[in-house]
């Protein structure tokens, strides 16, 4: 059983910092998904890659998978990114 740890990344239309200190334990699929053949939708029967568990530290994160037995690996955090720009630049 794999999983990854990453930090949750604020999304595009978030402008507060609410829940992006959380660092998140997914387990990885371990088989394929098909095509359901009536209605098109794609599936698989394991069901651990719809578990999604959040932690308030990344240590806190690796001690439970240590724990459980998962071989988990740490994704770091991408360092952010910020373009500062004047209100007046637009006029230049």
């Amino acid at each position: 059983m794999a999983a990854r740890i990453y930090q949750r990344a604020k999304s595009a239309m978030q402008s507060g910092k609410a829940r992006v200190d959380e660092w998140i334990l997914e387990f990885e699929q371990s088989e394929a998904r098909k095509p359901d053949p009536l209605m098109g939708w794609t599936g698989s029967s394991d069901t651990q890659s719809q578990v999604r568990l959040t932690f308030p530290d990344k240590e806190a994160a690796k001690a439970y998978a240590e724990k459980h037995g998962i071989a988990a690996r740490v994704h770091p955090t991408p360092p952010k990114k910020l373009k500062l720009q004047a209100y007046a630049d637009n006029f230049q």
